[in-house]
This record gives structure tokens, sequence and C-alpha cells, in this order.
């Protein structure tokens, strides 16, 4: 990714995702609604209560006026063929086909929610000059569904009609009813309701009753009702086969709808197509997403214990190779750092390994860094100021100034602890490896934030750098602890500004010079993490898109050989598919786990999230007990669900966009405390374990 001119970070997106995210939210609502998963109404409820006797005649065919009822029936040797649901893209194109053979019309009772998605069928229908009725735009039961449901699921059919067709019906026939004596109980009140909105109610004939005599029959979208229909198209005893107000010698319940009911249905149809779309996305991402992060716990616990029993075999820094005792440089770039340059420097000088230079490069700060660096007196530190040139170009100051070729980086937040400078110099004895990173923790993680700061470096970070290693493609050292051959960052012209993240450029850029990169864990760092979530978002886009910066810049090494070609082609994979696709995803799981407990099964939604939450548990567990960390800061791992992943999932969203609009950003700085060292001074018994692992 090239350099670009620097603009203010681009803020179009988050104007479109606000306008975005309601239309997906009101989307996937109307979609859960209409899916049978609020309010089903799919049971029927059992009779109480006969119909009344004026209608209990045997006709199928009612209509309601208060306590009035008429009922009527098929004249003798007249069949009205009814087909209930669809339509089907399956089935009802061959039905239609079969009566345009016989030359006969049906009365097609349609679900609403199928007509938004077959309106194409629909039309047909109506240009063949067929009869639409509606069967509730579901098939809930209008008997026992709340009243808001009942009228939507009227008014909502009629408006897919007008979509659709361009039409309005006034036949209704009620789900879960065949005869008219099974409109009983709940189901008369609901066929009064429908009734006093003007709806003919359409029941069928028993069967008992002979087509001869005139019969209204209905038949399912499948090949059983095809077959049936067919048997009774080719039944000789009847001479009429028409629809039910055709059979009844009354006009036809369809009547033109206006323009703007016809737009009304219309938005329907596209709201349902959204609906559609967005649920089998979701459905599609959510796939996506479990696999990649089922596969990722996997990845990570596999490499660690391969890692882990590397530690007693043979590997660069193993305790058999010859002890690295030659004198180091410690580079400490520090722009207003005086909360924590003092600790930082003192913590450096207490190191078990004496030979040291020190060099403290302030970068035009406006504090009393400097004074401070200054202020300590020994003759092992070196303090030089400069104009803020940025990181990149202290670090270069300092390299400039560096006596020796073992070249240690270390943010001016950090406190080493005393044996760390040490053990990570040691893997630098084999000749081939040009840079060690340490193992950082998180020392101001006495707040819920920092706690959850503290179980992602452990859980996340260190479990990465050891799988990293056992693949040989690790892509960072961090700017807070990390070894390097002096000649092997001046093979690479230094420390490059081209990105953000110049700490993970500079790791990419050793590999491609052919220098290996590994992680040693007992080489411990203490370092100061965001105390609130501005801070922390500030610094997570500046690592994602300082990332995504240093994965363009060396995208040619997926093509290169030797180390250069087995970074590239692990490290970079790894990174584009499980820290930029996996986080893009990622926030499927959430949605489908809401989306379940609001419009499916609650308990499949619960158990599917648990499930997933306990490996994670498991993960973290294994990775606290591999950096010898106390296993109860693990209760705030399921608290990361409702803040801070979402954060860390918009920070995603922000770093991709900001590159594919190509703006540079500027240098995101956090605001110091001194808290590096708060956990080792409220937890000695938990530093003493650490310095003695």
């Amino acid at each position: 990714m090239s350099r670009h001119a620097l603009r203010r970070d681009p803020r179009g997106h988050w104007l479109l995702l606000v306008l975005f995210l309601p239309v997906v939210t009101a989307a996937l609502l109307f979609e859960g609604w209409t899916n049978h998963e609020v309010d089903a109404a799919r049971t029927k409820a059992p009779c109480t209560t006969p119909i009344p006797r004026a209608a209990d005649n045997g006709d199928p065919v009612l209509r309601l006026d208060g306590d009035k009822v008429e009922t009527a029936s098929m004249p003798a040797r007249t069949a009205a063929l009814t087909f209930n649901g669809g339509p089907d893209p399956a089935w009802t194109p061959r039905i239609l086909d079969l009566l345009r053979r016989h030359h006969a019309k049906a009365t097609f009772f349609v679900y609403g929610s199928q007509a938004t998605r077959h309106p194409e069928l629909v039309r047909r229908i109506r240009a063949e000059g067929h009869e639409i009725g509606s069967y509730t735009y579901t098939g809930g039961d209008l008997g026992v569904a709340s009243p808001v449901r009942a009228q939507m699921e009227l008014s909502l059919t009629q408006t897919a009609l007008a979509g659709t067709a361009g039409v309005n019906t006034g036949l209704l026939r009620l789900p879960h009813t065949k005869a008219a004596d099974t409109m009983c109980g709940k189901e008369w009140t609901a066929a009064q309701k429908s009734a006093k909105q003007g709806y003919l109610l359409v029941a069928i004939d028993k069967k008992s009753r002979k087509p001869s005599q005139g019969v209204i029959r209905q038949y399912s979208h499948t090949d059983l009702g095809y077959h049936e229909a067919e048997h009774l198209l080719r039944n000789r005893n009847v001479k009429r086969f028409t629809t039910v107000t055709g059979g009844l010698g009354q006009q036809s319940p369809m009547s033109t709808v206006t323009a703007a009911e016809r737009l009304r249905g219309e938005g329907l149809i596209w709201a349902r197509t959204l609906g559609r779309f967005f649920t089998g996305a979701m459905a599609w991402g959510l796939g996506v997403a479990g696999a990649l992060g089922v596969l990722r716990l996997l990845m990570l616990v596999l490499f660690a214990r391969v890692h882990m029993r590397r530690l007693q075999r043979f590997r660069p820094g193993a305790p058999w190779l010859r002890e690295v005792d030659e004198p180091v440089t410690v580079l400490v770039p520090a722009h207003n750092e005086e909360a924590g340059i003092e600790a930082t420097v003192r913590s450096l000088l207490a190191s078990t390994h004496p030979y040291l230079q020190v060099i403290v490069i302030d970068d035009g700060s406006t504090d009393r860094t400097a004074q401070i660096a200054e202020g300590i007196r020994d003759p092992r530190v070196t303090v030089i100021r400069q104009p803020n040139r940025g990181k990149p170009g202290a670090l270069n100051t300092g390299l400039g100034y560096a006596r020796h070729e073992i070249v240690v980086m270390v943010d001016a937040d950090t406190v080493f602890e005393p044996d760390a400078l040490f053990r990570l110099i040691q893997p630098l004895a084999h000749p081939a490896i040009g840079a060690v990173s340490g193992n950082t923790k998180v020392g101001n993680r006495t707040g819920l934030l920092g706690r959850w700061q503290h179980l992602e470096y452990v859980f996340g970070f260190n479990l990465d750098r050891r799988m990293f290693e056992v693949l040989e493609c690790m892509p960072t050292v961090p700017g807070a602890i990390g070894a390097f051959r002096r000649d092997a960052l001046m093979g690479i012209g230094g420390v490059s500004d081209d990105t953000l993240a110049e700490d993970t450029d500079l790791t990419m850029a050793l590999w491609r010079a052919g220098w290996r990169v590994v992680y040693e864990e007992s080489a411990i760092a203490w370092t100061e993490v965001p105390s609130s979530l501005g801070q922390l978002w500030r610094q997570r886009y500046r690592w994602c898109y300082g990332t995504l910066q240093s994965m363009w810049k060396h995208r040619r090494a997926v093509l290169e050989v030797g180390p250069a070609g087995r970074f590239g082609r692990r490290g970079l994979s790894y990174l584009a598919l499980f820290q930029i696709t996996l986080p893009l995803f990622a926030p499927v799981v959430d949605v489908f786990f809401l989306y379940g407990v609001i419009f499916r099964d609650p308990t499949e939604a619960v158990g599917v999230w648990l499930g997933f939450m306990a490996v994670q548990m498991v993960t973290a567990a294994y990775a606290l007990k591999l950096d010898n960390e106390p296993k109860r800061e693990l209760w705030a791992l399921p608290l990361q669900l409702f803040v801070y992943r979402q954060l860390l999932y918009l920070v995603i969203i922000q770093s991709v966009v900001t590159a594919m609009l190509g703006n540079r950003l500027k240098w995101q700085r956090m605001s110091r405390t001194g808290t590096a060292d708060e956990y080792l001074l409220s937890e000695p018994v938990q530093r003493k374990s650490l310095m003695t692992k």
C-alpha cells in the first residue's frame, strides 16, 4: 500500500452505516415476524363451541353479516377446484398447465408471503383467467393469533396481491379449516371479524359429497394435489370446472387497485426480498465466521502444544546453545512520556544483563520527559533530543548512536522484568535469527477494560506468537519488547515510516531480507494499555490500519522463496483470513444470537452461543496456564461480547474502509499515566512466580 497524502479520517461511510443498519434491522424484523417465528399461531385451538346452526348445513361458502348467515354451494355437475398455499415454483406451473389442457378455471388461495417471493406466478394465475383468494400471509391460524397479527395476516396479503397482480381479493379461506363445521370455537370469531372486512368465506365440501352434486374441492401445490386434481378433471359426471364465484354466478371478487396501493405492494416485495437476502447472507456469514473461529482456536491450541514441546528440544536459544552475553544497545523512543519514562529506564538498568547502552530519544516532547531521563545519573544512559519526527525517525536516530551489534527496542511505557533482557537476546545465538519478540503483559489490568486487554494479550497475541514461531511466519515484533541484530536493521535501511505499524513493517522487511524471527515467551515486559474506550479505539485503529498497510507493502512475499516465501504464504494468508476476514464476519455471530433469541428457538440460540463461548473459555484457560497467569480473570471473558468485541469489529470496518479510500492517517497517540507496573506492585506473589518461571 503506497504512501498517500495526509487526509482526515473518512466519515461518509459511518453515515451510510447509520442509514443502512435501520434498513437491515427492519428487513430482519419483518422477515423473522413473517416466517412463523413470532406469534406463530401455527396450532389450531380445540373447538369449544360449534358453529351456528344457520351455517351448519353443509354448504361451503358463507357470507356473514352480523348474526345473519348466508350459505351457498356449487350447482349440480359443477366443480370448483381450489388450491391452497403457494404459489410454488415447482408445482404451480404444472397445475396451471394441467388446467389449460382441460380448459378449466380454478381458484388459488395464496399465501401473501409466497406471492411476494414468486410474483411472476401470481401474475400468470391472473393472466390465465383464474381466481385469486387469500390464504393469509403466512398461514397463521387467525383463531389463536393476536389481534395485531390477525389483522396483518389479511392486510399484508392484500398488499402483496396489489404489488404482484395489481388486484385485491374478496375471497378468504381460513387456514387449518376444511368443511364449514371446522370453523368452530375461536375460528368462528375469526371468521366473523374477517367477514366484517368484506370477505366471502370459502370452505370445502365433505368428501362424501359426489362431484355430480356440485362440489368445492381443495388441493395442495404438491405431487399429490396435482394428481388428485387431474383425477377430478377426468370425471365425466362433471360438466363444468370453474372458479368459486363463477360457479355461484357472482361477480369476480378481485378488484383493481390504485397506483398508491400498487406502489405499497411493490415496496412489500422489495422488503421481503431484502429480508430474504439478509437472512440468507446472515446464515452464510455465520457459517464462515463459525468455521473460521473454530479453525483458529484449534490451530492456536495445536501449535501452542507443539511450541511447548519444542521448548524441551533443540531450537534457537535453547540452553545447550552458546550463551549470548554481548553488550546490548537499548533504544527508548519517547514523546511526552514523563509519566512512565523513569520506571522504564530504571527497569532496564536493573537488568541481570549489565552490559547496556540505554539511549533515550526525546522526540520533540513538550513535557519533562527529557529532564526526567537526564536526571537518572547512570553512565549507561544517553539522552538525545531532536525535533518531533515520529517514532520511526526517533528509532533511526538511536540506531545512529548505537555502539553494539544487538539492539533492543523498548516503548517508553514498558517495564522490564530483571531477567527479561538476558532472556530476550538468547535466541540470537542462532546466526539465522535476525529478531526476537518478547512476551508483553498488561500492567494496568485492575479495571474491566484492562482485564479484557489482558485476556486478549494472553489469549490472542501470545498464542498467535507461539503458532507463528512454529510456522516460521512471525508478522510483528512488538514495539514494547523486541531484540534485533544491528546489521539486519541496517541492511533493510532502518525503520521505515511508510506505515503506521512500523514494528509490523520492520518485521516483514526482515523476513523478506532472509532473516528469521522467533518468540521468546520467558522474556517478560509489562506495558500500559489504554484505560478508556476512546484511547483503545485510536490505538487499535492505528494498529489495524498499519497492519493493512504493511500487508499491502509486502504482498509480493507470497511469490518469493526461502524465509520470505514461507512468511508470505503463511503469515500474510493467516492475517488476511483470521485478522481481517474473520472480524468482518464475526458480528454475524452476535446478530444471529439476537435473531435466534427473538425470532427462532431461544434455547437453540443460547446453546450455540454457550457452546462457542465454552470453547473460547477452555482455550483461554490453556493460554493463561502457558503464560503462568491466574485463571480467575476468566470471568471477564464472556463480558467482552457486550462492548469490547463490537468496538474491535468497528475498528476493522473503519480500517478496511480507510485503506480502500487510500487515506493516510495521523499518528494516534495514547495518554500515559505511568501505570505499566501497576499489576506488579499490587501482586507481589504473582511477580515472584513470573520472575522464576
